[in-house]
């Protein structure tokens, strides 16, 4: 089962909000794609979160992209930023990309991030988004949405 961005906010309002911030924080990510032999490729990426979708862009034929247009599966970590604080915890998205060729939709994508041209655009669905903080300098908190279930939270001291 999957979601998009839209679903999610909707589900987990608070959570998706602590995670837009914590994308937000920083520019570059870490997307994580697979290659044909099936071993994991990390790059970096920028997203953007609009009209109620997450947008992973890419520069044409790079290898994310072609790892994405093979196998859809992805894995993104937001930039944990500098030193250890992590303020506002690890963020991780996993789900299924999806390119999107719509001329207008990427017209709109264009017109709201100006990215240089050609480029891939790839449409998100959401499995899973997880939120690893700690509480009170004593628990590690870890927050699992998935599609469908509530919001599942484990307290580990």
């Amino acid at each position: 089962m999957t979601a998009n961005w839209a679903a999610f906010v909707t589900a987990e309002p608070d959570l998706a909000g602590t995670v837009e911030k914590r994308f937000g924080a920083y520019t570059h990510h870490i997307l994580a794609t697979l290659r044909k032999d099936g071993s994991p490729r990390t790059s970096g990426l920028e997203v953007r979160f609009l009209n109620g979708e997450l947008w992973l862009g890419m520069m044409p034929d790079s290898l994310k992209a072609l790892d994405l247009r093979r196998d859809p599966r992805f894995a993104l970590q937001a930039n944990p930023g500098e030193g250890t604080g992590m303020g506002g915890g690890d963020v991780r998205i996993s789900g299924r990309a999806v390119e999107v060729d719509d001329v207008e939709t990427k017209a709109g994508y264009v017109e709201e991030v100006e990215p240089p041209e050609p480029f891939h655009l790839f449409r998100t669905e959401l499995t899973e988004v997880v939120r690893t903080y700690v509480e009170d300098e004593t628990y590690l908190v870890v927050q699992i949405w998935t599609p469908g279930h509530p919001l599942r939270t484990i307290k580990r001291t």
